[in-house]
């Protein structure tokens, strides 16, 4: 199938993101995604005509910013299969991995993988969990026959991608699940790049924490979710208002979860724009969405294989990424020449560094498609790299 020919059943939602502008070309969606005009709409209504505080005024506008709030809690829970209490706000997927890693009352061993964000790593480090690591298949999986081999009664957790943020390799969730319940420990699952592209549903997935970002999911910054039916076991994190019961200088005791681990004055209009960004993903279906993306994914590797200056990293089957380097030639040259041809691609580590010197290369060029990514964009990726070629050439 070629690049300029190829066709993909799947609506042209093009028009719905103004960021999208014309000529320009998308590819950095893994990074953060584009705004469609129905979430940037529901977070101005929010802080506009709509905004009051949430859980604490009597005024009519401000109960009535508290059921959007927490309907808006709903909508997210059900998108992945969760009950409302069970997700808790946070600022993003870093802050949910944090608070688990502080708040858990068994601090012990955890298991890694080498692909992971760095934000799967550093806080795991910082709150004085003793790190093991899990090596990656040939074609850049977590190896969980070889995470099966290092589990041990020792290991108090186990943290993996669910999505590859450099090779989009997917992982099997269930089955490391079912290998982390096997010693006794419990299994955090890093969503970020799978809950835009890949259906989720965690209580078939077998997981206990479940994490991810607002921003990648077409919503706001600043907002994310940890989602865990064991949250009434993990002690709070942070103190402060709207987390309390009651406070006394010799005591406090503090709300049920998911309230507890809200502390101060919420992300009110964050939360209510991430419940418009489920919609709209809902609205078009979470699975066309990751046929779409498998569609491009298997346009653009088709095309770099055919490239003898290419080398492709991650499995045939990435979801909705692609990471590439060019022999003699670095990424950030790579990425800089394609802006000039109106293609914005990521180029570095990734904040994946001990992925990279697996990989045995200093940085990558990345490709990541959304929902308005198209055969036009793979096209232009693929003339533009042609110029690369022969600028180094």
């Amino acid at each position: 199938m070629s690049v300029a020919t190829a066709l993909h059943i799947f609506p042209d939602v093009r028009a719905d993101f103004p960021g999208i502008t014309p000529g320009w070309h998308y590819l950095d969606t893994a990074a953060t995604a584009q705004k469609p005009q129905a979430i940037i709409d529901a977070t101005v209504n929010a802080m506009g005509r709509d905004y009051a505080t949430v859980h604490r005024g009597v005024y009519a506008r401000s109960a009535d910013m508290t059921l959007a709030y927490e309907a808006a809690r709903r909508r997210i829970a059900a998108f992945i299969g969760a009950r409302e209490g069970e997700i808790a706000f946070v600022r993003g997927a870093t802050e949910a991995i944090n608070l688990v890693a502080y708040s858990h009352p068994r601090k012990g061993r955890v298991l890694l993988s080498l692909l992971e964000h760095h934000s799967n790593i550093v806080p795991w480090q910082l709150a004085g969990w003793q790190v093991d690591v899990c090596p990656l298949t040939e074609d850049g999986r977590i190896d969980l026959d070889a995470a099966e081999k290092l589990l041990t009664p020792e290991h108090n957790m186990v943290a993996f991608a669910h999505v590859s943020n450099v090779l989009g390799s997917p992982l099997d969730v269930a089955r490391a699940a079912e290998l982390a319940h096997r010693v006794g420990a419990e299994l955090l699952v890093d969503g970020c790049q799978a809950v835009p592209r890949l259906p989720v549903d965690v209580a078939a997935l077998g997981c206990d924490y479940y994490v991810f970002s607002g921003h990648k999911l077409y919503g706001p910054t600043g907002v994310g979710v940890l989602w865990s039916d064991k949250l009434d076991a993990l002690p709070p994190w942070q103190g402060g208002g709207s987390m309390i019961d009651r406070v006394t200088f010799e005591k406090t005791t503090y709300a049920p979860a998911p309230t507890r681990f809200e502390a101060g004055t919420p992300a009110i209009i964050e939360a209510i724009g991430l419940a418009a960004a489920v919609d709209y993903v809902s609205g078009i279906g979470i699975e066309a969405i990751h046929a779409h993306e498998c569609a491009l994914v298997g346009t653009l590797r088709e095309a770099l294989a055919r490239k003898n200056s290419i080398t492709l990293f991650g499995p045939e089957n990435s979801a909705g990424i692609v990471s590439f380097a060019m022999a003699g030639v670095h990424p950030h040259d790579i990425g800089t020449i394609l802006d000039e041809s109106g293609v914005a691609i990521r180029a570095g580590h990734h904040c994946a560094q001990p992925l990279m010197e697996h990989l045995g290369v200093p940085a990558t060029a990345r490709a990541s498609f959304g929902v308005y990514s198209n055969d036009e964009d793979v096209a232009a990726l693929i003339d533009g790299l042609a110029r690369v070629e022969r600028i180094f050439g």
